[in-house]
């Protein structure tokens, strides 16, 4: 009899999921148009089960701040995400990295609202836009430390 069940191999899955996430770890300073500007500060919970992404931006007045917690959705196979915010707000992203594209929806990869950006040759800058029907911005993220 076999069993629906494999450890090991969904072990196997997670951390390779999660290891795409590598390239993420580090500080990043955001621009973009309407003022968008601040920090991003990746970096692995202890154990590894999850990066942690610390946010700090302002765009067209607003100040947005929050943290994220990126960990392996094993019923999806998804990376999946939620950040709180620190007016409250508890929002879900899912996140994938396939070669020099990263890709970020909100909620899961069949919402119209992503954010799509390639990394540079040696990595140190993300350019792109978050876009959803009617709407969007674009985006740069530039590797600090």
């Amino acid at each position: 009899m076999s069993t629906e069940t494999d450890p090991v191999g969904t072990a196997d899955r997670r951390a390779a999921a999660l290891r795409s996430l590598d390239r993420l770890v580090g500080t990043w300073t955001v621009s973009g148009p309407d003022g968008l500007s601040g920090e991003v500060r990746y970096e692995w919970m202890d154990g590894g089960a999850f990066l942690v992404q610390h946010v700090d931006l302002r765009s067209a007045g607003e100040h947005t701040r929050g943290v994220e917690y990126i960990g392996y959705d094993e019923p999806s196979g998804e990376l999946r995400s939620h950040f709180f915010g620190s007016g409250g707000e508890i929002l879900e992203y899912t996140y994938r990295i396939e070669g020099d594209l990263l890709s970020i929806w909100f909620g899961g990869t069949d919402s119209p609202a992503r954010f799509e950006g390639r990394f540079d040759a040696d990595g140190t800058t993300n350019a792109g836009a978050w876009q959803w029907p009617g709407g969007g911005y674009e985006s740069t993220m530039t590797r600090r430390a």
